[in-house]
């Protein structure tokens, strides 16, 4: 074990009197020392059982031998972040998470490792420094929320907010009406209980097979949630025993089985984000376009919020990523290994699916595609990302007149004050990983879009992200960004852009000529941020297409 070199006697002595300093015996030092990644907080609902989570996890541990070691890791909320100055500062939490915990585990040598996390950019960026680390790990959720009560067409959810603030603008609701909103659509903590990225990357490291089979979409709230991270907790110690590391479980093969999943349940765009970053720290190649190629070829089997009034613990009851991953069958590589210590196909052996109104059939799906597409053309050479699960038929092929904006701020503001008509697309842009910077969610121009009830007339493109909750016609990740010169910066008002979701097309009709005029007269704009670790990041984050993550090996390298 690891540990073991830093804790013999008696040149490790001190070592061993630093941990008896806080209680630890010489019988839990001379078991495996397993570190505990907890980003629990009282900032963010997603995390906020976590103590009682990382308790159950200990348990688990202790009782097959092994000696948890806990520490704490950042976590911030999209969800308070949203639609401020505080969004540009989620995605770079990604990579901080991936460092902290990178370094804890190395500074301190331990054999195994659990992640404690839940929402939007905890959890890839602990599976980030797993794929990093490589050693036995396992990724633990804290489990949804409850949903409130029934609003809308839907039970509602914290979302239900700010398209409440729509309805209010447009007159539809009083204020009394969107303050019991306020009061009763997020009755438990647990991350939000719609398939936001949050739930997606739940989902996906649970396909990934990084999570325990049936674990991810279990209620925060149930007795179920603290039973599976018991489990866990003895699973890692296994892990351990058996030297079954990171890299062993996500392979390329298991990276195809979690972008199916994704596909197959409408999840997250934001996942077209975090999977490349992911591969890129298990020293794997990842071309975007795997999104699209596997999506083709994948039935729609699940459908939820917000593409259907069922939430993720209605799916959970119908049988889960569990019952999606069986009923793909042999789309799935059913010999990645898993941290059960089991192949894919082993921990699904029995299982199928409901065929009910959340989990339907191969033979009989939602749709006959996947819920992501990749969209190519001369506004998006490297690609950009959109989620037709979440786009009504009718508006995947959309054209209009571009309406530009070179901020999240000014859009919304224009939405707003009534300035948006139907039939535009709205273009916001400078808001990429570099531009923006951090990559902020164009979350509240949509949804306020559509509690205008513009949703369906106009359709928005951007090089910033987009929350997994959002619907109506929107592209995203637009590669090259615009702070890097790529064209979305060339666009203009009234020039007409075409969105072909079918045919993969985002194109501008302009003519190469111009748009290479065009090109000569641009200049970068200033950075908007100078100093902190914005600043830091907005010179180091690669290209939204690549995961935007902050590289630290050669690309080259495998």
């Amino acid at each position: 074990m690891r540990s073991e070199n830093i804790l013999k006697r008696p040149e490790w002595s001190i070592n061993r009197a630093y941990f008896k300093s806080m209680g630890y015996t010489d019988e839990d030092l001379s078991r495996p020392l397993i570190g505990l990644a907890n980003a629990w907080s009282a900032t963010v609902p997603g995390h906020y059982n976590l103590r009682a989570v990382a308790q159950a996890v200990s348990e688990g541990i202790r009782a097959a031998g092994g000696t948890p070691v806990e520490f704490g890791v950042i976590g911030a909320c999209d969800g308070i972040a949203e639609g401020h100055e505080g969004m540009r500062y989620i995605l770079p939490t990604r990579d901080v998470i991936a460092d902290s915990v990178e370094l804890m585990v190395q500074a301190h040598q331990y054999d195994g490792l659990v992640l404690l996390g839940s929402c939007d950019k905890i959890v890839p960026g602990m599976l980030m420094a797993a794929a990093r680390l490589d050693l036995p790990a396992i990724f633990v959720n804290g489990g949804p929320m409850l949903s409130g009560p029934f609003l809308h067409g839907r039970q509602s959810d914290s979302t239900s907010i700010i398209e409440g603030v729509g309805r209010l603008l447009s007159g539809e609701i009083d204020e009394a009406e969107l303050l019991r909103m306020e009061n009763s659509c997020a009755p438990s903590c647990g991350s939000c209980s719609f398939l936001g990225t949050a739930n997606t990357m739940c989902c996906l490291a649970e396909a990934l097979g990084m999570s325990l089979p049936g674990s991810a979409m279990i209620p925060a709230v149930h007795a179920g949630r603290l039973a599976s991270a018991q489990e866990a907790g003895r699973a890692v110690v296994g892990l351990v025993k058996k030297n079954i590391t990171a890299r062993q479980v996500i392979t390329a093969e298991s990276i195809e089985n979690a972008v199916r999943l994704v596909s197959a349940i409408g999840g997250s765009t934001n996942a077209a984000l975090h999977v490349p970053a992911i591969a890129y720290e298990a020293h794997l190649d990842f071309d975007l376009g795997l999104f699209d190629r596997l999506s083709r070829t994948t039935p729609l089997i699940a459908k939820m919020n917000p593409a259907a009034s069922a939430n993720v613990i209605d799916f959970h009851r119908s049988g889960g990523v569990r019952a999606v991953m069986a009923e793909l069958g042999d789309l799935m590589h059913g010999s990645a290994m898993t941290v059960t210590g089991q192949s894919v196909a082993e921990n699904l052996r029995g299982i199928q699916s409901p065929n009910d109104e959340v989990i339907k059939t191969r033979q009989q799906p939602f749709e006959a595609t996947g819920g992501l597409a990749v969209l190519y053309g001369n506004i998006s050479p490297a690609g950009a990302v959109t989620k037709p699960a979440a786009i009504d038929p009718g508006q995947r092929v959309f054209e209009g007149p571009a309406l530009c904006f070179d901020s999240e701020a000014e859009a919304n503001q224009a939405i707003m004050e009534g300035r948006v008509k139907g039939g535009e697309v709205l273009v916001i842009r400078y808001e990429g990983p570099k531009g923006g910077p951090g990559m902020p969610e164009m979350f509240k121009a949509l949804k306020l879009l559509h509690g205008l009830g513009l949703a369906r007339k106009t359709a928005l493109v951007t090089d910033g992200r987009f929350s997994g909750t959002n619907n109506g016609c929107f592209v995203g990740h637009v590669s090259p960004e615009a702070q890097e010169g790529g064209p979305i910066a060339l666009i203009r008002d009234g020039d007409r852009i075409a969105i072909d979701i079918p045919a993969q097309k985002l194109e501008l009709k302009v003519s190469a000529s111009e748009l290479e005029i065009r090109k000569k007269d641009w200049t970068p704009p200033p950075p908007r941020v100078t100093s902190g670790y914005l600043y830091r990041y907005a010179r180091m984050a690669g290209s939204a297409a690549e995961g935007a993550v902050i590289e630290n090996r050669p690309r080259a390298e495998k």
